[in-house]
């Protein structure tokens, strides 16, 4: 039978709605009595005793907020009665002891992937075009003209039919109303010239230039990340040549990343060549040229050990944390304990796990590192009349999510309880196995581009509203948190993990099926709804304030 209420915690004192509830309705839970003061929407919380004025709201086993006003037994906790709150951290003790799961079923497994010359190996294979300034982004979107469809990399949108039966409706003087709905489930793909090459992207941007040199830093290292990404065979890169994101920075961070860097890289300087068609005639050329020799490079067997997972979730809801993000963070300890490194990035959401992610520092300098960045990075809200507890959305808010440290709570499942071996600062690389923090907003795409930037080849991205987000060079895959999402937008998501919702499988049982498709997508046996929209979504994150 299918549970209608659940409680996350033993210390929690709310207890989460599964399903619409009636007020009046009596609940038990754990032999306990509850009679609903007040409609309970599913994804909503309600409180498990009477809560006076400034009195503590626990879920997750940690604070989450406190009563701004009395909230009876069996009350809804809402915007207008609990405001945010979370524990304060300090350095603390090394909590590094964690249970290994199982991975035997898993110890021969490999999968099919793109060998580069560090070690790496890539999910896919895609050439990257990139400005080093929004002034190149013109001519990038030039060759993108010339080259895309010539290549076979252009898709004939779906939408093609549908426009052309209203261009036919008002050439006769019909009514639009009169028109049938005919579109195209998929786009057409052309016919790929090189068949071992996935596409060719283009990372527009509006950086390089006009900001602080800090900014201009930061996008040389996210460049210099994707360039040196083991889904990317090489690059053409467009400068203007005056900008403050110069090639030397560039071949700097390059090199901080790969010493040995040996991919083929095309620099092309507008104001060093001169006319706009030698500057094409030379990108277009070189491109073709690296094509030929990224066409070369073919899928072969790499041990599970060479995963990268990104963990990500955005338009999250009351469920993210009790689904999908524990699902997937029960895949995040079998990578580990497999040998292979994942991600947690968007600080913001950390807020009110500050001590537990602390204490699962392998060292006191990786601890002290992370503590540091994420007050530094309130600070800064704060010094803007911002803060952490202005993070989450009014879609959050509608569908559960109150307060910061509720979302944060949630969001940190993602990270499975695997000991964190290290703690990088945006854009910096992964270097080693094991959970990584990285200093992201909780931006989706922000955080997103960071993650791959920083060596994801596969991200895992966890919705309970609906977010098409994808990227350029890595399948993004999407969860839904619940079963209602997954049939409404069938278009978007590729797994379900309201199942555990619904009670027809466990969080462990949700965890090893996301790796087994995991598998199959790094495989390219599986293409992801995000690839196949061409959902290539790439925003460099300033150092300013984005939650």
């Amino acid at each position: 039978m299918k549970h209608v209420i659940t409680k996350v915690h033993p210390k929690d004192n709310v207890i989460v709605a599964l399903q619409n509830l009636k007020k009046g309705e009596t609940l038990q839970y754990n032999g306990e009595d509850f009679v609903l003061e007040e409609d309970i929407a599913a994804k909503h919380k309600f409180t498990t005793v009477a809560l006076q004025q400034g009195e503590a709201v626990y879920m997750y086993g940690v604070l989450v907020g406190k009563a701004k006003a009395p909230i009876k037994k069996g009350a809804a906790i809402t915007t207008e009665n609990l405001q945010h709150a979370a524990d304060p951290y300090t350095l603390g003790k090394r909590k590094t002891d964690w249970h290994k799961p199982d991975v035997n079923k898993w110890k021969e497994a490999t999968f099919n992937g793109f060998h580069r010359p560090d070690g790496s190996v890539g999910t896919a294979n895609y050439w990257l075009i990139v400005p080093l300034v929004f002034c190149e982004n013109r001519n990038v979107e030039v060759i993108k003209e010339v080259l895309i469809e010539k290549l076979g990399y252009g898709r004939k949108s779906k939408y093609d039919n549908f426009a052309n039966q209203m261009i036919e409706l008002y050439k006769s003087g019909r009514s639009l109303d009169d028109m049938p709905v005919d579109i195209a489930l998929e786009n057409d793909q052309q016919q790929r010239l090189f068949k071992n090459v996935d596409g060719i992207k283009f990372l527009t941007h509006d950086g390089g230039c006009g900001g602080t040199r800090q900014d201009a830093q930061a996008l040389c290292g996210l460049l210099a990340g994707y360039i040196t990404h083991s889904n990317v065979a090489g690059a053409t890169v467009l400068s203007l040549g005056c900008q403050h994101s110069q090639v030397s920075i560039l071949k700097d961070e390059i090199a901080k990343r790969d010493p040995n860097f040996s991919k083929p890289l095309y620099v092309i300087e507008q104001q060093r060549i001169g006319l706009e068609k030698d500057v094409m005639a030379e990108a277009i050329s070189k491109t073709f040229k690296g094509l030929i020799d990224a066409n070369k490079i073919e899928r072969k067997p790499a041990p599970l050990s060479k995963l990268c997972i990104g963990l990500e979730c955005g338009g999250s809801d009351g469920f993210s944390g009790i689904s999908a993000n524990p699902a997937i963070g029960f895949t995040s300890d079998l990578v580990v304990s497999l040998g292979g490194s994942v991600i947690l990035s968007e600080f913001p959401e950390l807020n009110g796990v500050e001590q537990e992610m602390s204490d699962r520092c392998v060292t006191d300098e990786v601890a002290t590192r992370f503590n540091s960045l994420m007050t530094l990075y309130n600070d800064r809200a704060k010094a803007v009349g911002s803060g952490f507890d202005a993070n989450p959305s009014p879609g959050n808010i509608r569908d559960g999510l109150i307060t910061d440290a509720i979302k944060s709570a949630g969001a940190a499942k993602k990270g499975g309880s695997s000991p964190v071996t290290d703690v990088l600062d945006y854009p910096e690389k992964v270097t080693k196995p094991g959970l990584n923090l990285l200093c992201t907003p909780g931006n989706d795409v922000e955080s997103t581009t960071a993650e791959v930037g920083s060596g994801a080849n596969i991200v895992l991205f966890t919705t309970g509203l609906g977010t098409p987000t994808g990227n350029p060079i890595a399948p993004v895959v999407k969860l839904s948190t619940n079963t209602a999402l997954y049939k409404k937008m069938p278009d978007i998501i590729d797994i379900n993990t309201g199942s555990i919702i619904d009670g027809e499988e466990t969080i462990e049982q949700a965890g090893e099926r996301i790796l087994d498709y995991l598998i199959k997508v790094a495989s390219g046996e599986e293409k992801v709804a995000a690839v196949r929209h061409g959902q290539d979504d790439f925003i460099l994150w300033k150092r300013g304030v984005s939650l």
